[in-house]
C-alpha cells in the first residue's frame, strides 16, 4: 500500500463513526511498520480512548519506530483522556502523518510541536480535503460557537413540499427517505416549526434498520401552542428543547415543563435564528439539521445562518400556487441579496435525486 493508502484507511474509519462522538471530532488512526499494518483505531464516543490510543494499544511493542497515520492533529491537553501526544512519544513511534490540523485552541499546533520536540518526524496536509470535510461541523463550531446548520428538503421537481389540499406522505422514495434518517443520526440536533407538530405529529427520530443516534428535537414555537399529546412531548427517545418568546403563556410554560421537555426564551416577540444558534451553541450543539417547512427554511435563507443545503427532488411535478413550497415566507427582493451556493454532490438514490450544496463563503 501507498502512504496515502493508509491515510485513506484511517479516513474511512473516522467515517464510520459519524454521528457517535458528540461533542467530539471523529478520528482515525493507522500504524505501520515494514508495510505491515499493525495498529487501527477510531475513537467511538466522547470520554472514551482517542483513535490513537486504540491503535497504539493494538500494536503493542510493535509500535516503536513504526509511523502512524491520523487524520487529525493529536491532542497535547488534559481533558476526558490523557494527552494522545505523550502516549506516541511514549510508544517510540518515528514519524507521524496528519491529514487536518485542529483548530481547537487547546490543541492547534501545540500537539504537533510537542510531537517535533520529541525527535518525531511530522508531515501534514496528506489528504487534507477529505479528512477536513469530515469535520466541517466541528471545525465551524469551533470557530464560531454555532451549530453548522443543513437546510434539508424534499420536494417535486417545481419545488412542492406538500399538494394545495396539504398531502406530503410520501413525496419521496423509501431510500431517500433513509438517507434522510441517516443525516439524523449525523447530527447532534434537528429543528423544525411548531406548525410541522401540529400538521404532521413526527417523531424526528433516526429510524436506522441498526439502530441510531436520536438528535436532540428542537421546536419554534412563539406562544407554545404545541400539542402536549404530540409525539416530541409524549414520546422518551430523544430530548425535546422547545424555543418560545415572552409571548407563551405561564399555564402554557408550566403544562409542557411538567412533561420533562426544556423550554428556552428568546426576548422579543419574535424568535430571531441568530439567537437561536447562540443559545443552543452555549449547549454545546455543534451540528443542526432543519427539516422545516418554508417560513422556516425562509427564515434561516434570509439570515444567512447555514452552510450547507441537502436536496432530495422527486420526479414528480406537483403544480399550484396553493401548493406549499420548500421557501416561502418573505423571500429577497434583490438579486444581490440572494446566497450563491456550490454544488458539491448530486447522486441517485432510488428514483429520488439528491443534491448537495455549500454555501460559498463571502
Amino acid at each position: 500500500m501507498l502512504e496515502t493508502d493508509y491515510m485513506e484507511l484511517a479516513i474511512q474509519m473516522a467515517a464510520k463513526t459519524k454521528g457517535q462522538t458528540v461533542p467530539n471530532p471523529v478520528v482515525g488512526c493507522v500504524i505501520v511498520k515494514d508495510s505491515e499494518i499493525v495498529g487501527l483505531g477510531a475513537h467511538l464516543k466522547a470520554g472514551d480512548p482517542h483513535a490513537e490510543r486504540h491503535a497504539l494499544a493494538m500494536a503493542g511493542e510493535k509500535a516503536k519506530e513504526a509511523v502512524m497515520y491520523v487524520t487529525l492533529e493529536p491532542c497535547s491537553h488534559y481533558g476526558k483522556t490523557p494527552p494522545c501526544a505523550d502516549a506516541i512519544i511514549e510508544a517510540g513511534i518515528s514519524k507521524v502523518f496528519i491529514a487536518s490540523l485542529d483548530p481547537n485552541p487547546k490543541v492547534s499546533g501545540k500537539g504537533i510541536t510537542k510531537l517535533k520536540q520529541a525527535g518525531i518526524v511530522v508531515e501534514t496536509g496528506t489528504h487534507k480535503a477529505e479528512a477536513d470535510a469530515l469535520n466541517k461541523e466541528f471545525f465551524h463550531f469551533i470557530r464560531t460557537s454555532k451549530p453548522y446548520v443543513t437546510l434539508k428538503t424534499a420536494s417535486s421537481i417545481d419545488g412542492k413540499i406538500a399538494t394545495s389540499s396539504g398531502e406530503s406522505q410520501w413525496i419521496t422514495g423509501e431510500e431517500a427517505r433513509k438517507d434522510g434518517h441517516r443525516l439524523r443520526h449525523e447530527n447532534d440536533a434537528i429543528l423544525v416549526g411548531v406548525e410541522t407538530i401540529i400538521q404532521d405529529n413526527p417523531m424526528l427520530t433516526a429510524r436506522l434498520s441498526n439502530g441510531g443516534h436520536h438528535p436532540i428535537r428542537i421546536i419554534l414555537d412563539s406562544t407554545l401552542r404545541i400539542p402536549l399529546t404530540s409525539h416530541v412531548v409524549t414520546d422518551t427517545q430523544a430530548d425535546t428543547w422547545v424555543v418560545t418568546t415572552n409571548r407563551a403563556s405561564k399555564e402554557a410554560r408550566e403544562a409542557l415543563e411538567k412533561t420533562g421537555v426544556t423550554i428556552f426564551t428568546v426576548a422579543g416577540d419574535t424568535i430571531k435564528i441568530t439567537e437561536i444558534l447562540t443559545i443552543i451553541g452555549k449547549q454545546q450543539v455543534s451540528s443542526l439539521l432543519v427539516e422545516g417547512g418554508g417560513t422556516v427554511n425562509d427564515s434561516f435563507l434570509r439570515a444567512g445562518e447555514f452552510q450547507c443545503l441537502i436536496k432530495y427532488m422527486a420526479p414528480m411535478i406537483i403544480g399550484g400556487e396553493q401548493a406549499r413550497s420548500s421557501f416561502s415566507g418573505k423571500g429577497f427582493s434583490n438579486l444581490s441579496d440572494v446566497p450563491r451556493l456550490e454544488l458539491v454532490n448530486m447522486e441517485l438514490i432510488g428514483q429520488d435525486v439528491k443534491f448537495v450544496f455549500h454555501k460559498r463563503e463571502e
